[in-house]
């Protein structure tokens, strides 16, 4: 009862910030829903403790665009135990590049009588104006949250007649300044989550191959904010300055992100110039290992994986030093090892010793072609092919296509 009533009367705004779930991930064929069900339920834990104002989730719920119906039920459960754990608490939902934004409000006016607010696209009243004001939305008497989730910077709607595609971005979230003025007249802290790529972002393991990266100044960015709460990129880290950040996964995404994983911790107060940011580990109960440091021959590299523990839960991926090709039955040794052990082996990183001779992108693995938008993927072929890069305009043609093709697929 004191952490309640404590959470009704300070004189602060506390938040909890968390981005990039990814559930539904199918990661080399294995289900992750244990691991995703034990970050929700350590969630639930945090949130009992913390007692916040606010949590705020700043996009990519779900891993594609069409979840399941048990990794929604998944979602949906356990969103709902994590709300009963601070009644008093609104929750603040953006949909992110994963997502598909009309998927995620399907419930949104159910769950908005329950303090949740999800906010999956930028939506027009029937006479065809913005309903900025549905983005703005009151901590109580603490402060405000602007919810912004993802668009494509060029895809933002035309607020003024003959505004270049690229400005589009820009006016709308200084309209959307505008509104949150005329709201805020006791100047409380505003904190505004949005799932954008900052330009000068961190990018270590984060996968491209989905949604491409579009990146946005901070210094352009149109609304005064107390705090940033980022979602869109992987690796946890603060840009510029307290003011905004990155909470990062809560469980990896791929064998490259190998930072710790947490959530974060926000406290506002009119006075403080930064907020108070602090993050609470989440323990994976499948971790993530690459082995072994330094690649090995293949023969070499199956004894390290055979030497592994096997009672110990982890997914692997076996570093091989690779002479000429790979062995025919590869695979097939390395799933013959782990048979009766309680390790999942997902792949090889191959690695060969005349990498970046011609070329620095000579050999690629299936998991490194992953992480490559097919833009990425024709530089390179055309580097590799004609000794040169890719014509701007034609790269430019591709991206579009690209970007195109991947809005007609959320749709």
């Amino acid at each position: 009862y004191f952490n309640f009533f404590s959470a009704c009367y300070r004189d602060f705004m506390k938040i909890i910030h968390t981005s990039d779930w990814h559930l539904g991930q199918e990661f080399y064929s294995y289900d992750r829903t244990e691991e995703h069900e034990a970050f929700l339920q350590q969630l639930e834990n945090i949130v009992a403790i913390e007692q916040p104002d606010a949590l705020v989730i700043s996009g990519d719920i779900y891993h594609n665009a069409t979840p399941s119906n048990s990794v929604m039920k998944l979602f949906n459960d356990h969103l709902d135990e994590i709300r009963k754990a601070c009644p008093s608490m609104q929750i603040i939902i953006i949909a992110g590049n994963h997502d598909s934004a009309s998927r995620l409000e399907i419930f949104a006016s159910a769950w908005r009588h329950l303090n949740v607010h999800v906010i999956g696209r930028i939506e027009k009243k029937p006479e065809g104006i913005i309903n900025f004001k549905r983005h703005i939305i009151p901590i109580k008497d603490k402060g405000y949250i602007v919810a912004i989730p993802h668009v494509f910077p060029q895809n933002y709607p035309l607020l003024e007649e003959n505004t270049p595609r690229e400005l589009r971005q820009v006016l709308f979230l200084k309209t959307m300044n505008q509104f949150v003025k005329e709201i805020n007249t006791q100047h409380l802290p505003v904190v505004v989550a949005a799932h954008m790529a900052i330009t000068g972002s961190e990018m270590k393991g984060h996968d491209l191959s989905r949604g491409g990266m579009d990146f946005t100044d901070i210094e352009s960015f149109g609304i005064d904010f107390d705090y940033l709460a980022l979602g869109h990129i992987h690796c946890p880290q603060n840009i510029q300055n307290a003011k905004a950040r990155y909470c990062g996964t809560p469980i990896p995404v791929s064998f490259d992100e190998t930072y710790p994983h947490s959530v974060s911790i926000v406290t506002l107060t009119k006075d403080e110039t930064e907020p108070i940011i602090r993050t609470i580990p989440i323990h994976n109960p499948w971790p993530l290992h690459t082995f072994p440091k330094e690649a090995l021959p293949f023969e070499d590299a199956i004894e390290v994986l055979s030497n592994l523990p096997s009672d110990e839960p982890m997914y692997i991926r076996l570093r091989v030093h690779l002479e000429s090709i790979a062995p025919a039955n590869a695979l097939e040794r390395a799933y013959a090892v782990v048979k009766n052990k309680k390790l999942r082996f997902c792949c090889f990183k191959w690695e060969k010793d005349d990498l970046g001779k011609n070329t620095e992108h000579a050999w690629f693995d299936i998991e490194q072609m992953k992480q490559l938008s097919p833009v990425e993927i024709a530089e390179l072929y055309h580097h590799d092919e004609f000794g040169e890069e890719l014509d701007g305009t034609l790269k430019n043609m591709l991206t579009s296509i690209e970007q195109k093709l991947k809005e007609k697929e959320e749709e």
